[in-house]
């Protein structure tokens, strides 16, 4: 791995080698926190879990051919090259921004309440068109995910675009620090992670955290529909790039057409030029992902024809927004995470659906003190929607139910404790030929339901 010596990790992390001192300036091959995972010439690094402490398996990861290891401790290590530091979370962290600067790749940083996974894919989808992209593989979003992702890149990389979960203040700050974003996109401040970050002003404030280490000559991309982005005026003295439905951004979407579950078609104004495109996945919220995917292609030299092909080859990922064809009905996972906002967002698509819908919404998680009346107020906007039948899991969910019913809603609703409890009903209250929305906290497990409709 490019300047990844053992020297250079040394430095870069400020630990203390122990060791042959001829090995330092040997590169390693990669680097892991899996045990067993284990590669000739790799630097393992350590992790301490709720389950397990990674500094247990140094002996067997060094006897399988690993060249270096780090460690917090120094005391009971085997003979064999090591680097001792304060914390090996906080080193992979400290090596990852080193081995990003040695690379010098473009890096597309990616972070929002909602979104950031399916706008990581569209932007990627994009850039393919004609750059090498790597991106974030499935949830490796975090102070440990991110490091990670970063060491997949190889100088035959063109384009890096990562994506950046917290739920703290502070964690941002060590993500931003690692990537160093030249281009930075946020696609929205929702009501997500209240539990730790207050109110959406907690939201925007962690978030856009990652400001201070966009370059200085780098590109902030913004969402213009939300109230919050609206208020950044300028990063770096720079303008950030607003997309949305008004022409007042740079990015705009017109025209806008549902096709059902086909997606929807528009047309995408970009500065003087204008293009009409078909976002394959339904739902406002995918023309908007669309737009910031737009944004950074433009941003990166593609031409309106490579953008429109980029947009179009888009696929959605199983749990997020994925259309499956049952046996009997047709189904959208999307029970990989929830909140207030993806809730509705993903509810509003079923209006645009030809034939009976049902929605089965489940709890969602990390909602704070309000938590009864955020769920509330989905079921209030739920219950404004043409849906035929809602089936209500979980225990916050009953707060759901009661906005349906607040909203005058028609519609059939069945309630039920667990998921447990509701598998071995659903066969008899879902008529065949609907189209079912599967959404809840990933702690829900609804993916038990996704299988059994499948």
């Amino acid at each position: 791995m490019k300047d990844l010596t053992i020297r250079n990790i040394t430095a870069s992390c400020g630990g203390r080698y122990h060791g042959p001192k001829e090995l330092l300036d040997r590169e390693i091959t990669s680097v892991t926190t899996d045990s067993r995972r284990t590669e000739e010439g790799c630097l393992f690094v350590p992790i301490r879990g709720e389950r397990a402490d990674g500094h247990d398996f140094i002996p067997q990861v060094m006897e399988s051919g690993a060249l270096v290891t780090l460690t917090e401790h120094a005391e009971g290590m085997p003979d064999c090259p090591y680097i001792v530091v304060e914390k090996t979370s906080e080193a992979i962290q400290q090596i990852a921004g080193f081995y990003r600067k040695a690379l010098g790749i473009p890096v597309v940083g990616i972070t929002g309440s909602v979104g950031k996974t399916s706008t990581k894919e569209m932007i990627a989808a994009v850039l393919s068109v004609k750059y090498r992209v790597l991106k974030t593989a499935g949830n490796f979003n975090n102070n440990l995910g991110l490091p990670l992702t970063i060491f997949r890149l190889t100088p035959e990389d063109e384009i890096a675009v990562l994506e950046m979960g917290i739920s703290h203040f502070g964690e941002m700050t060590w993500l931003a620090e690692t990537a160093e974003p030249d281009t930075m996109v946020i696609t929205n401040i929702g009501t997500c992670h209240l539990e730790f970050l207050g109110d959406r002003d907690g939201v925007f404030k962690a978030k856009t955290e990652c400001f201070d280490y966009v370059k200085l000559d780098g590109t902030v991309i913004l969402n213009g529909e939300d109230d919050k982005l609206q208020q950044v005026e300028e990063v770096h003295g720079h303008r950030p790039v607003f997309y949305g439905f008004s022409p007042r951004c740079r990015v705009y979407a017109d025209n806008l057409k549902p096709l059902g579950l086909k997606g929807t078609a528009c047309t995408i104004c970009i500065d003087d030029e204008e293009f009409d495109v078909t976002v394959p996945v339904p739902g406002r919220h995918m023309v908007l992902n669309a737009l910031a995917g737009a944004a950074v292609g433009f941003a990166y030299g593609l031409t309106p024809d490579e953008i429109k092909a980029g947009i179009e080859s888009v696929e959605s990922l199983s749990g997020r927004f994925h259309i499956a064809e049952g046996e009997h009905v047709t189904i959208i996972d999307d029970c990989y995470n929830a909140n207030p906002m993806s809730m509705k967002a993903s509810l509003g698509v079923l209006k645009d659906v030809e034939g009976g819908t049902t929605a089965i919404l489940g709890d969602m998680g990390e909602l704070g003190k309000d938590e009864k009346a955020l769920h509330r107020e989905v079921g209030e906007y739920a219950g404004t929607l043409p849906i035929d039948r809602f089936i209500l899991i979980g225990g916050l969910a009953k707060e759901i139910a009661e906005g349906i019913r607040s909203a005058g809603s028609g519609a059939l609703l069945k309630e039920f404790a667990t998921v447990e409890e509701a598998l071995p009903a659903l066969p008899g209250l879902i008529p065949d030929g609907d189209t079912v929305l599967v959404k809840a906290s990933h702690f829900m497990q609804f993916d038990q339901i996704v299988k059994a409709l499948s």
